[in-house]
């Protein structure tokens, strides 16, 4: 038996096709699927929030993992502040150099 087939005496309903569930959702949410065509500072796509964890996961499967929490930390530190960083038009080579409490009013300014 298929999952969109319904068996006899069942209670819930019918279960849909994903593109049926996928155009559902895209009717049901259209202000905010198309909030960038409104809002030009709405970024098109997420792809900058992949982007950023995904240097994280590709260390991981090329170590197998960090040799420790605070090891994981400092890596998790770095890329968050070159991400930072580049996202704001600092210079990353002043951005490692700069001691972190006088990090954001030398660089912001």
């Amino acid at each position: 038996m298929s999952p969109l087939e319904r068996r006899p005496g069942a209670r819930w309903r019918q279960a849909r096709r994903p593109g049926h569930n996928l155009v559902a959702r895209l009717s049901d949410y259209k202000t905010d699927v198309l909030r960038f065509t409104a809002n030009f500072a709405v970024p098109l796509t997420n792809n900058q929030a992949e982007q950023d964890i995904r240097m994280m996961k590709v260390r991981m499967k090329i170590s197998g993992s960090f040799r420790t929490m605070a090891g994981a930390r400092t890596c998790a530190t770095l890329r968050s502040l070159l991400s930072t960083g580049r996202k704001q038009g600092w210079n990353l080579l002043a951005a490692l150099s700069t001691p972190a409490p006088n990090l954001i009013t030398t660089l912001h300014a």
